[in-house]
């Protein structure tokens, strides 16, 4: 019989998804469940960016050009310039999700062995990422205790060996929400130049930040643009998970152009996703408003009641709309799958993404945290919450 490849052992299995076939069990058998496992909100999209793909008078559905449509990236590069990212039309290529322009800065930076360095917990699908490159994740540790801020930049310099060529960064953060400082990017930024290593900084959740906190994004800082490469993506920004179209930008020629190797491999970014993108970048600012104020209060509704509860703890994150929490359970890949099979309460039930696939695989970590998605609306919020409460009472009275 075939066998198949090591690549294929070894990708693990997604933290995010794994659980869905009890789900959909638990849900044959009439059980609501309170989706917190996936960053998928229930915000209406940009109605602007729908009208523009609803009236669109295609005749033919064309190839793009493999860099994406040139009057999306004109606009895509004025949103940048707006912000202070002083980038153009040509220093930036339309991808199909932010998780391709992952690859491909992976790709362009890294050989089969090489190591990049990543705070951890970190987005689980980088361990995935890194294995299709043939590269290996060198996690440098947070702690929860601090709300998942970067460790000391002397924690960073203990890992950094002649196979370091990345550090990567997702910011705000996913899973933790932890938005970095100035002090910090800079921190990073200056430890890349100095070691002459690439910045890779995921910058996806980056409208949504709360408290008066803002995203200080990788390519403001000076003097180290040709270390920097930005990943971006719509899904996030727009409510649009299923438009799939992401940004790789970089201000480094020579990344850029073998970027666009992988991007002419693939061939050409979605049409109608890039219709969506380029008329989304109409949107006002009054939608981003309003969602960081209703986020805000879904934020407080699950921090407070987790804190509440005894012997949790969750910190209170500035972005993304993610929580890590710490349970008083004995694993959260068994805790997660119980809710599912066996747990009920008024005929509803929760799922959680367990927080030890967010760890580097064996570290042990996240064993007793769960990553929470506030992306769903307060009453529902309330509903789980509650849920959440005694369901950890059954669950340590088994």
């Amino acid at each position: 019989m075939p066998t198949i490849s090591q690549k294929a052992i070894q990708i693990p299995v997604s933290p995010i998804r794994k659980l869905v076939p009890y789900a959909e069990e638990a849900k044959k058998r009439g059980t609501h469940i309170y989706h917190m496992n996936i960053g998928q909100s229930d915000v209406d999209s940009p109605q602007v960016a729908l009208d523009a793909v609803k009236n669109n008078t295609l005749k033919l559905v064309e190839y793009s050009h493999s860099a994406g449509n040139m009057s999306y990236r004109l606009k895509l590069a004025k949103y940048y310039q707006k912000l202070g990212i002083h980038v153009d039309e040509n220093e930036l290529i339309v991808t199909g999700s932010g998780s391709e322009a992952v690859l491909f800065s992976i790709f362009a930076c890294a050989n089969p062995g090489d190591e990049l360095i990543v705070p951890e917990p970190f987005y689980a699908n980088y361990i995935s990422m890194a294995i299709y490159a043939g590269a290996k994740l060198v996690p440098v540790p947070c702690t929860i205790e601090n709300g998942f801020a970067l460790p000391p930049i002397k924690e960073f310099e203990k890992v950094i060996t002649p196979k370091t060529k990345a550090i990567l960064i997702s910011n705000p953060g996913n899973p933790t929400g932890y938005v970095y400082t100035r002090e910090e990017m800079e921190s990073l930024a200056g430890l890349a130049k100095q070691h002459d290593l690439f910045l890779i900084s995921d910058e996806v959740y980056r409208e949504f930040c709360y408290d008066g906190v803002r995203t200080v994004s990788a390519l403001e800082l000076q003097c180290v643009e040709e270390h920097v490469i930005l990943v971006d993506s719509v899904s996030k920004r727009y409510s649009a998970c299923g438009v799939r179209v992401g940004a790789f930008v970089t201000k480094n020629k020579e990344v850029y152009n073998v970027a666009m190797k992988f991007a002419q491999a693939r061939l050409s970014p979605p049409s109608y996703g890039q219709i969506f993108a380029e008329a989304a970048c109409d949107t006002p600012q009054s939608y981003f408003d309003n969602i960081n104020t209703e986020y805000t209060k879904r934020r407080d509704i699950v921090v407070n009641a987790i804190n509440k509860m005894e012997g949790c703890f969750c910190p209170n994150p500035k972005g993304a709309f993610y929580v890590v929490a710490r349970l008083p359970i004995d694993d959260s890949d068994k805790f997660c799958q119980w809710l599912l099979e066996k747990f009920e309460h008024k005929k509803q039930t929760l799922m959680f993404a367990p927080a030890a696939g967010f760890y580097s695989p064996g570290s042990g970590g996240g064993k007793d945290q769960v990553r929470i998605s506030y992306a769903l609306n307060e009453n529902d919020l309330r509903n789980a919450m509650e849920c959440l409460e005694i369901a950890l009472k059954q669950y340590n009275n088994r």
